[in-house]
């Protein structure tokens, strides 16, 4: 099966050397994504506003590779402030609704400060 890479233009990418999201063996593989606005860049400082962003970011890469959230499998949350992650619940509930995937949270720093939160996601492919 050919390896497909989808890239954003993410400024990140072609500096750190990663694509948004890989494509192979039946399994898409998106990168971390964080809370930048995907049209200004700007990094909100309301971890529920850097979320929805970053849910945003994630479900155009699941897109473009012909997949959803309703084919996610796991879930990787990382935070540099823990107390950050439950005010996040609602949204993270929305987007995957009754197809829950198997999920962890670490508390890590971040590239940047200002960011407060990072989610990847492996979901299944188009057959």
């Amino acid at each position: 099966m050919a390896i497909r890479r989808i890239t954003t233009g993410s400024p990140f990418e072609p500096k750190v050397g990663y694509a948004r999201a890989v494509v192979a063996d039946g399994l898409v593989h998106v990168s971390g994504c964080t809370g930048a606005d995907p049209e200004t860049g700007v990094i909100p400082t309301d971890v529920v506003d850097q979320c929805r962003n970053t849910l945003a970011t994630i479900e155009k890469a699941l897109k473009a590779a012909g997949s959803d959230f309703t084919q996610a499998l796991r879930v990787n949350y990382i935070l540099p402030d823990r107390a950050d992650f439950e005010p996040c619940w609602p949204l993270l509930r929305a987007a995957f609704g009754d197809n829950p995937p198997a999920a962890t949270m670490i508390q890590a720093g971040l590239i940047v400060p200002e960011m407060k939160i990072e989610i990847e996601v492996t979901a299944r492919a188009p057959a």
